[in-house]
């Protein structure tokens, strides 16, 4: 296999030391390990993606500026490269740090003892993840809720414009925003439309309006995987080399409130009591701590309705549960 030029441009690596394997791979890329024998005599190892797709331009940059957005703890994800317009044939390309993945008995050998890694556990990096503030976009004078490019949950794609309300944003850029989709999907119902709109308009405001969390202070935006269910986390070697880590992969961020996070992590499990104590002794619930149960459940409402939009079946009896609990609670007739 040869590489594209584009893709030796974009990491300004030798073509004659450079070998590509086949690795691994998905239903719409073909995946693939690059190893660069660089200038000092090291190696470099990349990951590489390939897809043909029309929407692997908008995919790939989101993926792009996820995994750089997350590398602000650097042993949590591998850092992504480069993305960008295949040269010698149709398609797009992202390449990222080689994630070495595996058990923690294959992959640990001797060196180990000498390469202490960061000695995080995935709690403690994703509790220090939401405790760092985003930065303050080009153009806006505070920190905003949104992502500089739109990402992609499944195939979903996010619009993530700039947003100053955290309230707004969840209501219209993920709750009405995925209840058109699933309108486009599977057709018109009007007893899920009603329900939607009954939350964005009723419950999100009271539940996490920014004159409610925090004694009226709101929350500040911290960049989330967004994605993080039990198959995008693991423990590997990032660029296989150093220490074996806690790591998560193929992410699909934002800005957002560090609490949203919870909401796909507890819809699919695998993260359990012990995890989140350790988490939140970092990290702590937000205030009205006892409505954080209910926060939670309205975060993982859109990853409900967002399974209901693409497979349809089932996901949305889940979602409609959730809905009526919420607004029984939280609903304009309700009593706080």
């Amino acid at each position: 296999m040869k590489l594209d030029p584009a893709i030796i441009r974009a990491l300004s690596i030798s073509p004659t030391n450079t070998t590509v394997a086949s690795h691994g791979g998905s239903g719409f890329t073909s995946t693939s390990k690059i190893t660069s024998k660089l200038p000092d005599g090291s190696e470099k190892c990349y990951f590489l993606k390939i897809a043909n797709e029309a929407e692997s331009e908008l995919m790939f940059a989101g993926e792009h500026a996820s995994l750089n957005a997350l590398h602000t703890i650097p042993s949590l994800c591998p850092k992504s490269f480069a993305h960008g317009k295949l040269e010698k044939s149709a398609g797009h390309f992202l390449v990222t740090d080689f994630l070495e993945m595996g058990g923690i008995s294959r992959l640990s050998s001797s060196r180990d003892s000498e390469e202490k890694g960061s000695g995080l556990s995935l709690a403690q990096k994703l509790a220090k993840l939401h405790n760092t503030p985003a930065q303050v976009p080009e153009g806006h004078d505070r920190p905003m809720f949104g992502f500089p490019v739109p990402t992609c949950c499944g195939d979903t794609v996010q619009e993530n414009d700039w947003t100053e309300s955290w309230a707004d944003f969840y209501a219209n850029h993920r709750l009405l925003a995925i209840l058109k989709k699933s309108e486009r999907t599977n057709g018109k119902d009007n007893p899920l439309r009603a329900m939607v709109e009954k939350t964005a308009r009723e419950v999100v405001p009271r539940l996490i309006g920014d004159s409610h969390l925090n004694n009226g202070k709101g929350v500040t935006p911290v960049v989330v995987h967004g994605d993080l269910w039990s198959g995008n986390k693991g423990r590997g070697r990032i660029g296989g080399q150093g220490a074996v880590e806690d790591v998560v992969f193929d992410p699909s961020a934002c800005y957002a409130h560090g609490e949203y996070e919870l909401g796909i992590m507890r819809m699919f499990g695998g993260f359990g009591g012990n995890f989140l104590k350790e988490y939140h002794q970092i990290c702590p619930k937000t205030e009205p701590v006892g409505e954080y149960e209910d926060r939670v459940s309205l975060y993982e409402l859109y990853h409900h309705l967002n399974h209901h939009a693409i497979f349809g079946g089932g996901y949305k009896s889940g979602a409609m549960s959730i809905m009526r609990e919420l607004t029984r609670k939280f609903g304009a007739k309700s009593e706080i």
